[in-house]
């Protein structure tokens, strides 16, 4: 059996695929229904369905390149039910100006349903921008 930690840095991953392929709607079965995302720029989107549109806005941006998460600390609640991952991210943009980098630290919220690790909730703050 897959220790929950595990499972929850696994599941990260593959989202970081996904985004790499621009592939936003397969991004819809790692959120929970009512997730919320505030953004690097602080803006909050509610919902797991605006959180794809988001991302498929995103990837619509012949500049954008990707988004990657990288999970640092992930702590399980007692009861098994929800855990908190701590990480850093990163996001590139190429256009015609160059290249774009933004980075920063997050938090994310998992929720065990169904036996599955699910998105609650994710905390973006961006601490550097480089053009």
């Amino acid at each position: 059996m897959t220790a929950p930690a595990d499972a929850i840095r696994a599941r990260r991953k593959l989202t970081n695929r996904l985004i790499a392929a621009h592939d936003a709607a397969r991004l819809r079965p790692f959120l929970f229904a009512d997730a919320t995302m505030i953004t690097g720029d602080g803006s909050l989107i509610v919902g797991a369905e605006a959180i794809v549109q988001a991302f498929a806005g995103q990837f619509a941006d012949p500049a954008f390149v990707h988004y990657v998460r990288t999970s640092g600390e992930v702590e399980i609640d007692q009861a098994g039910a929800r855990a908190a991952e701590q990480g850093r991210w990163t996001a590139l943009w190429r256009g015609p100006g160059g290249e774009t980098a933004m980075a920063g630290t997050y938090l994310a919220v998992w929720r065990k349903v169904s036996g599955q690790w699910v998105i609650e909730s994710e905390l973006y703050v961006t601490l550097a921008e480089a053009r």
